[in-house]
C-alpha cells in the first residue's frame, strides 16, 4: 500500500470509543484520509467537536443527511476500509444479521471494502452464545475481527472484553487492506521458504541497575517489517531489544537488551538466513565501567564524568561475513535535514558497512522514531536510489520487501 487511503472509522456505543480518538488520529497521521461514522450512542460517549478536529472532516451520524446526494450509501461505496472500534454487541449483531436501521449499517452493506471490526464489551457478553455465533458469521464472510484483548473492564470486574490498543487496530486493518489487493497473493508467496532475521527496538547500556544509556526507538518499524515478510510467506526471527508495541504474531521472538547481547542474537540467527535487516537503533558506545549499586549523586557531586568504549558494528560485521546469495540490509537514522547532505551520509555509511541495501530515513523529535508514518530512500550497494516511499510504517514495510523479493529472485 503506497498511497493514501479513505478510511472510514465506524464508532458504536460503548465506554471504549474513547479510545477510537487515537485511533482515528492514527491514521490521519498515516496520511489517509479518515471520515467517522458515529451511531447516536457513540456520541454521548465522545463529542462531535473532539472526532471533527482529529479526523479533519465532519462527522457523519444521521441516516437522513444528505439525502440528495445518497450520503447513505456514498460512504461505504467511496471507501477503501472500514473499520469498526469499538464493535458493540448490538452493532455486532446488526452486522451478522445485515440490518441497517443506521447510518454505519447502510455504509457497511453499500461497501465492498475490507470490514476490520475490533470487540469491546464485558466478558460475559462476548462469551455469550448469540455473540460467538455473530462473531464466527462475521468471521466466515471475510471480516477481520481485533482482540478483544483481556484486561481490566469499565467496573471492577477484568477478563476478554477489553477493546485492543489503537496500535494494534491500525495495524491489523492496514494488514487487512494490503491482503485484499489484487496483487496480494502474490506479495504473500514471494517470500516462501525464506529465512529473514529482522532486528528491532532500541538497545539499553546499563549505568547502574536502575539506569541505562538509551534512544527513542520503539521498533515499529521494525516490527512492520516482521509482520510484512510473515505474510508474505517467510520464516521470521525478530531479535527484539525493549519494543514499545506488541510483536506480531508467527515470527520467532528472541529478546535482547544490549549492543553485545543483539551481536550474538544476529549472528546465530544470520546463519542460515536468506534475508538479515538491521533495523534496530544500536548503541554506538557503552559504559567502560558498570556500578554494582545505585550511583549516588551525594557521593558523586554536581558533575559526573561517564568513560565510553565502543560497541561493534553489528551490521558491518554480518555483511563481511554473509554466506553467498545472502542479503544484508542496514537502516540509517539520520538528523540531517537538507536532503543532498543526507543522501551523501547515506552513501558514506553504505560504503563503510559494506551492506547490500542500505534504508536511510530522517529521524528528529517529532519524526521517524515511535510514530506511525515513515519516510525512507533506499540505496543498494552502488549508492543509487532504487525507492522512495513515503506512508505508514507497514506499508513502508511492503515497499522495502518489494525491493529484496525482486533481487532475491
Amino acid at each position: 500500500m503506497s498511497q493514501p487511503l479513505t478510511i472510514v472509522v465506524g464508532i458504536s456505543g460503548g465506554i471504549a470509543a474513547y479510545k477510537a480518538v487515537n485511533v482515528v488520529r492514527a491514521f490521519v497521521l498515516a496520511g489517509h484520509s479518515v471520515h467517522v461514522v458515529a451511531t447516536d450512542a457513540a456520541l454521548r460517549f465522545v463529542g462531535r467537536p473532539t472526532l471533527e478536529a482529529i479526523s479533519r472532516n465532519p462527522v457523519h451520524s444521521e441516516l437522513y443527511e444528505g439525502v440528495a446526494e445518497v450520503r447513505h450509501v456514498a460512504i461505504g461505496q467511496s471507501a477503501d476500509l472500514i473499520v469498526i472500534a469499538p464493535a458493540t454487541a448490538n452493532t455486532i449483531a446488526k452486522l451478522a444479521a445485515g440490518i441497517a436501521d443506521d447510518l454505519l449499517g447502510n455504509t457497511v452493506l453499500a461497501s465492498t471494502a475490507p470490514l476490520v471490526i475490533a470487540p469491546a464489551m464485558h466478558t460475559e457478553m462476548w462469551q455469550n452464545p448469540a455473540t460467538v455465533a455473530n462473531i464466527a458469521t462475521l468471521r466466515s464472510r471475510g471480516v477481520t475481527v481485533v482482540g478483544p484483548a483481556v484486561g481490566q473492564l469499565t467496573g471492577a470486574d477484568s477478563g476478554p472484553g477489553r477493546l485492543e490498543e489503537p496500535d494494534a487496530i491500525v495495524r491489523a486493518a492496514l494488514a487487512a487492506y494490503d491482503a485484499s489487493r489484487p496483487d496480494a497473493r502474490a506479495a504473500q508467496l514471494d517470500l516462501a521458504g525464506r529465512r529473514v532475521v529482522v532486528t528491532a527496538g532500541g538497545t539499553r547500556e546499563p549505568l547502574d541497575p536502575v539506569r541505562f544509556l538509551g534512544n527513542r526507538s520503539s521498533g515499529r518499524q521494525g516490527i512492520a517489517l516482521a509482520e510484512a515478510a510473515a505474510a508474505r510467506g517467510a520464516a521470521v526471527v525478530l531479535i527484539a531489544a525493549h519494543l514499545e508495541v506488541q510483536a506480531p504474531a508467527g515470527v520467532d521472538v528472541r529478546e535482547v537488551s544490549t549492543a553485545l547481547q543483539m551481536q550474538d542474537a544476529a549472528a546465530l540467527a544470520s546463519e542460515g538466513a536468506d534475508i538479515v535487516i538491521m533495523a534496530a537503533a544500536v548503541a554506538d558506545y557503552r559504559p567502560v565501567e558498570v556500578s554494582e549499586g545505585k550511583i549516588k549523586k551525594d557521593e558523586r557531586g554536581d558533575t559526573m564524568t561517564l568513560e565510553l568504549v565502543r560497541n561493534p558494528d553489528i551490521l558491518a560485521g554480518l555483511a563481511a561475513a554473509k554466506a553467498p546469495g545472502q542479503l544484508v540490509v542496514g537502516f540509517a537514522a539520520e538528523t540531517e535535514p537538507d536532503r543532498a547532505a543526507q543522501l551523501e551520509l547515506g552513501r558514506s555509511k553504505l560504503a563503510r558497512k559494506g551492506a547490500d541495501l542500505l534504508v536511510l530515513n530522517r529521524v528528529g523529535w517529532s519524526e521517524g522514531f515511535a510514530t506511525e508514518r515513515n519516510d525512507i530512500t533506499v540505496l543498494d550497494a552502488g549508492a543509487d536510489i532504487v525507492l522512495e516511499a513515503v506512508g505508514s510504517k507497514l506499508s513502508v514495510a511492503h515497499r522495502i520487501l518489494d525491493v529484496i523479493a525482486e533481487r532475491l529472485h
